[in-house]
């Protein structure tokens, strides 16, 4: 049982490298953060992600939890969608790993 628990756990640390790996990931759910939620607006913010990689991306962040998915039945349907309490971190902790990334690069200069 416990090897089953651990199993899962490493699954699910691999999928979260998955995402922090992705700098189509990434630029996903900042872009979300920033308050870009429909697909569209998303490609054409996002420079050069294509509409199939952004499908992709969406899909798989849903999917991890990190997005919430909106479909509203209208005509034509209208998606939606939201960063999760965990996609607010995962932002956060972005944001954070930037900032610790520009500060090596100031103090590191030789």
């Amino acid at each position: 049982m416990n090897a089953k628990k651990n199993l899962s756990a490493a699954s699910e640390y691999r999928q979260l490298e998955d995402v922090v790996g992705c700098k189509w990931s990434v630029s996903v759910l900042q872009a979300v953060a920033e308050g870009i939620s429909r697909p569209g607006a998303l490609e054409r913010h996002i420079a050069g992600i294509s509409t199939k990689v952004l499908s992709e991306r969406l899909r798989k962040l849903t999917r991890y939890g990190l997005l919430d998915k909106r479909v509203y039945a209208e005509v034509p349907p209208r998606t939606e969608y939201a960063l999760t309490a965990c996609g607010q971190k995962l932002v956060r902790i972005i944001s954070q790993i930037r900032t610790l990334d520009e500060a090596i690069r100031n103090t590191g200069e030789r």
